[in-house]
């Protein structure tokens, strides 16, 4: 039998579950989608698979990008979970910040949404550590072992966060109140705030451990059983999964990790976008990516995406690093609806089940896949490569009863209002990330995957001044494909809390030197070499005084001036302005790299410049240039080569998904295959 040669990247959104295969020998890309299942959720990855039919003895690597732990906390489904902290402070997480989100601001009304924890969960203990990591008061065991005992027996606990104020500082009485409770409820699971983020902020620290113990059990048993249900089938590659920052984690440690997961779907196509950001020669990239529940867009900038160091699920802060990635509640699966007369689209989704009218499994709801059945768009006989007939009447039906004939509109004003409603609210999202931030969207291009982006991205680079759309291969499956291009990644803090002028560089020194120590024992177990192995080190900085910080790189030579340098040109980027106050580093960060083999991007030779050979049937469709029903030109994409050109109205159909280019706009077919999308005046 050959050597595994195989990899496989699988991702599950809202709606479908995304299948890709590349053949490592001949660069071969193949992609399958499947439905997910919201309640068994392994058995959409495995659906996926199997419609694949992908050999898994020949697989060396399967990848994953899921948002399981994220929809634990949407919808509730974590496991019961306490709290053990100091006594007099185990309301620190039922309080918070106290902050009232903005679109609340005026809301007298307002009430914050049900805790994940309740106060008969929670449990203080004798035990004190003081700001600078000294102990004030030593633990007691005996007030550890009552409070297990209260959490455990009497409230039916099943997943315990531990977090103790200042042990960012020193993590002894975090472990030894760990080692405790482990001898007495073995099969209680434990998450200590020290082994999860080492950084200063009491509220965010200890909402990070809830998080992460409340996702924990479900998302142990989701790995454990994925992982049966592929060795049955033959796998026994290395199993990796993406993290919400880029990179990736064997399921091993992501099992004792999960908030890293939260959003590691989206993460894939950051990924893949920072990598063809650097093969196609787009520095600045912002990424579009509409799903069946939600849209999201992040910036490329220099050829690497923004990061953040702090995530938001639904009012709970998390201390990770994630991409600064803005989602809506805006995909193909959103609602749309009237409120008090006034057309609205979303947040609320008719997700997998049963899905949009059109998929005829019970949705009586219009949603934004009805619209664009009722538009013309999606053809009903060809929708997933004619593997699944989409019910076109009866989605015109909820459109014209339920938006249409309220408003007094056509049906197909009616649909087209539901996109200019989507519209807005995507440009808002992307202003937010791009103007809010200093960027100008005119130099960037626009990456539109997503089984829903491709329909929606010319209109968005129309109305916002951007000047080129590109479409990549199975954009529906782009995530999955960017997932394959994934390094092995983990990241480590610590706070500092100095000036930069007062600061010891030799202690900082020494520190970033233990830090990258943990880091590379990490990389180690997770299978990566010492060659491969890469560590980056970063300062968290902000005017001494101000609230806000940013991310800048540092060398292995520590230069105070060189440092206030990057910091500089980075405020003035981001807030128009320097100052001469002093520095304050927050946190030291080190990210640990452990570098993968990336999929080539294939060329293709080019074509006659006669697109002719790729038409279909025209179809009628409405078109936003002229605001009508026109004939649209019908292209197959598999029949496209490089160097064809056409212009809109027109709508390439790959099976999968489907482009719209309205009248006005000019597509083109780069050497790699990639639609390149532009104002017909641009590209003249």
């Amino acid at each position: 039998m050959s050597d595994p040669h195989i990899r496989l990247a699988v991702d599950i959104g809202g709606t479908f579950v995304d299948a890709m295969e590349l053949d490592t020998r001949t660069n071969r890309v193949r992609f399958r989608k499947a439905s997910t299942t919201p309640a068994r959720p392994w058995e959409g990855v495995l659906d996926a698979v199997t419609a694949l039919g992908t050999d898994l003895s020949q697989v060396e690597l399967f990848i994953h990008g899921t948002t399981l732990g994220l929809n634990a906390v949407l919808e509730r489904r974590g496991g019961a979970t306490g709290i053990i902290t100091n006594d007099g402070f185990r309301d620190i997480f039922l309080v918070g910040r106290g902050n009232v989100p903005s679109d609340h601001m005026y809301d007298f009304r307002y009430q914050r949404p049900e805790s994940l924890v309740q106060r008969r969960y929670t449990a203080g203990v004798t035990g004190r550590l003081d700001y600078k990591g000294r102990v004030v008061t030593e633990l007691d065991p005996d007030s550890v072992r009552a409070a297990a005992r209260e959490l455990v027996e009497a409230q039916g606990v099943k997943s315990i966060a531990i977090c103790f104020l200042h042990s960012f500082l020193d993590p002894t009485h975090e472990r030894a109140a760990a080692e405790i409770i482990r001898r007495e409820y073995p099969d209680v699971s434990l998450s200590l705030s020290t082994d999860i983020v080492r950084e200063y902020r009491e509220y965010e620290r200890t909402s990070t451990t809830v998080l992460e113990a409340y996702i924990r059990p479900i998302f142990e048993r989701y790995v454990d059983e994925l992982e049966r249900g592929l060795a049955e089938r033959g796998f026994a590659g290395r199993f990796l999964i993406m993290r919400s920052g880029g990179g990736s984690m064997t399921s091993t440690v992501a099992k004792t990790s999960p908030t890293h997961t939260v959003l590691s779907g989206p993460a894939g196509g950051i990924v893949g976008a920072a990598y063809l950001a650097n093969e196609l020669g787009r520095d600045n990239l912002l990424t579009f990516d509409i799903g069946g529940t939600s849209l999201d867009a992040c910036v490329i900038e220099r050829g690497s995406a923004v990061a953040a160091y702090e995530a938001q699920l639904e009012h709970f802060p998390l201390l990770i690093p994630t991409y600064d990635i803005r989602t809506i509640g805006a995909g193909g699966g959103s609602i749309a609806w009237l409120d008090r007369g006034l057309l609205k689209v979303g947040p609320h989704s008719a997700g997998a089940d049963p899905g949009p009218v059109c998929y005829g499994r019970g949705g009586t709801k219009p949603t934004v896949t009805d619209a664009s059945v009722v538009l013309g768009y999606v053809d009903p006989q060809r929708f997933l490569a004619g593997t699944m007939g989409l019910a076109d009447d009866a989605a015109r039906d909820a459109v014209r009863e339920q938006i249409a004939e309220p408003l007094g509109l056509s049906v197909e004003a009616a649909a087209a209002g539901i996109y200019d409603v989507l519209l807005a609210k995507t440009v808002g999202a992307v202003r937010q990330i791009t103007v809010e931030r200093g960027h100008d969207p005119r130099v960037f291009s626009l990456l539109a995957f997503g089984g829903a982006g491709p329909l929606l991205a010319p209109l968005l680079a129309r109305e916002m001044g951007i000047r080129e759309v590109v479409v990549p291969f199975a954009p529906s499956g782009f995530s999955a494909w960017g997932m394959l291009s994934a390094d092995i990644v983990d990241d480590f803090a610590r706070t500092v809390m100095a000036t930069l002028d007062d600061a010891d560089l030799d202690q900082i020194e020494a520190l970033f030197k233990g830090v990258e120590a943990e880091a590379l024992a990490s990389l180690r177990t997770q299978g990566v070499g010492e060659n491969d192995a890469i560590l980056e080190r970063q300062f968290e900085l902000r005017y001494l005084g101000q609230e806000h910080s940013l991310m800048v790189t540092v060398g292995q030579n520590l230069d105070p001036d060189a440092v206030r340098a990057s910091f500089e040109e980075l405020h003035r980027a981001r807030y128009g302005h320097a100052m001469d106050n002093r520095l304050q580093i927050l946190n030291l960060r080190v990210r640990g790299i452990g570098r993968t083999r990336r999929p080539e991007l294939a060329t293709a030779p080019a074509g006659d410049g006669d697109p002719t050979r790729a038409l279909l049937a025209p179809r009628d469709a409405y078109d936003f240039g002229t605001r009508e029903v026109v004939p649209f030109a019908v292209y197959d994409r598999s029949l496209l080569q490089p160097g064809d050109v056409f212009t809109g109205p027109a709508l390439v159909d790959e099976g999968t998904s489907t482009t719209v280019v309205p009248s006005g706009q000019r597509v083109e077919v780069d050497p790699h295959g990639y639609l390149l999308v532009t104002l017909e005046e641009a590209g003249a």
